[in-house]
């Protein structure tokens, strides 16, 4: 299996997506919908909130495969 790692800016912060690890998308897709859009390409929605609205969804992820790090 590969391991795709994928990365998206909005400028402030990169929301990295570890695809091996996502285990609960569906969970994401009704709990997530801001940032993470199975029915978009790419998935991940950077312009989908606020900053700080895409942190505290990310941080929701049960399994690890949304984090995010600064650019500031």
């Amino acid at each position: 299996m590969s391991e795709e790692i994928k990365e998206y800016s909005n400028g402030e912060i990169t929301v990295v997506w570890q695809q091996h690890k996502c285990t609960h998308s569906k969970n994401c897709w009704k709990g997530l919908r801001n940032v993470f859009d199975p029915f978009r390409r790419p998935w991940i929605n950077m312009e989908g909130d606020t900053t700080e609205k895409i942190k505290a969804q990310v941080d929701k992820c049960p399994s690890g495969a949304l984090s995010y790090y600064s650019q500031k």
